[in-house]
C-alpha cells in the first residue's frame, strides 16, 4: 500500500464536515482546511500524514484566526500508533486544539478531542511525592538531565547511611544500626535490599555484600 498524502485526508474531512452542516473549502490562504456554518467561527483543519512539532505550530498559528482548530492525521494500527494517539490528544488538549484521525480505506473521521481551554487536574498525590523527596534528598548530588542509572535518591543515600555504618562495625541489628545512622527504616531498607548491598546473618542481624562495599566506595560522599 502506497505512503498517504494530505490529500487523501481532505475528502473524509470535508465529509466530516459537511454532515454537520459546514461549508467546506480547502486552500484558503495557508489554511489546508476551513468549514463555515451560518455565523459561527469558521473551523481550521491541518492535515498532516503524520505527528510532527511543525504541525503544532501550524495549529497553534490558526489560533490567531479562530478557536476552532483541529489537526487531522491517517488512522493506523497497531500499539506504536495508539501511544502516539494517546500522548498527542493529551497534548492537543493541554494546547486547546483539537485531533481527528482518518481511517482512508473508508472514509471515517473520528474526533479523539475538541478544541476547549485547557484546565488542568493538579495531582495532589505527585506532587507531595515529589515535595517528600526534595525535603528528604541531602544537598544535590545529581546532574539535571541524567539518566534514572545511578540516580541519587533519598533512599540511596540512606542505604549508603546504612552500608557505610557496616563498613566500620560488620554484621548488626538493624534496631541499632537505625539509632545510629538515623535512618528509622534501616531494617526494612537492609531486608528488602533493593541494590544487593544487604545479606541477613541471623534475625534481625545484617552484613554488607561485596558489592555493598563498591556501591559506599561509588556513592559514599552522596549523603
Amino acid at each position: 500500500m502506497s505512503k498517504p498524502r494530505e490529500t487523501d485526508l481532505y475528502p473524509p474531512v470535508k465529509a466530516f464536515l459537511e454532515a454537520q452542516g459546514y461549508e467546506v473549502k480547502a486552500e484558503i490562504g495557508a489554511v489546508d482546511v476551513m468549514a463555515v456554518r451560518g455565523g459561527d467561527d469558521p473551523v481550521i483543519v491541518e492535515l498532516k500524514v503524520g505527528f510532527s512539532l511543525s504541525l503544532f505550530h501550524q495549529a497553534v498559528d490558526r489560533k490567531a484566526v479562530t478557536d476552532d482548530v483541529y489537526i487531522c492525521v491517517p488512522r493506523g494500527a497497531g500499539a506504536v500508533f495508539s501511544k502516539a494517539l494517546k500522548d498527542n490528544t493529551r497534548l492537543c488538549r493541554r494546547l486547546g486544539i483539537g485531533l481527528l484521525s482518518a481511517r482512508l480505506r473508508d472514509g471515517f473521521v473520528e474526533a479523539h478531542c475538541d478544541p476547549a481551554p485547557y484546565r488542568p487536574v493538579k495531582s495532589l498525590r505527585r506532587k507531595g511525592r515529589l515535595l517528600r523527596e526534595f525535603q528528604r534528598r541531602v544537598g544535590d548530588p545529581n546532574s539535571g538531565g541524567q539518566t534514572r542509572v545511578g540516580l541519587v535518591t533519598a533512599y540511596r543515600q540512606d542505604a549508603i547511611l546504612c552500608a557505610g555504618f557496616l563498613v566500620e562495625n560488620g554484621a548488626t541489628k538493624g534496631a541499632v544500626v537505625a539509632r545510629a545512622t538515623g535512618v528509622a527504616t534501616a531494617t526494612r531498607i537492609m531486608a528488602a535490599d533493593h541494590y544487593g548491598w544487604f545479606e541477613r546473618v541471623s534475625t534481625g542481624v545484617y552484613q554488607l555484600t561485596p558489592k555493598g562495599r563498591e556501591g559506599v566506595a561509588q556513592y559514599g560522599e552522596a549523603t
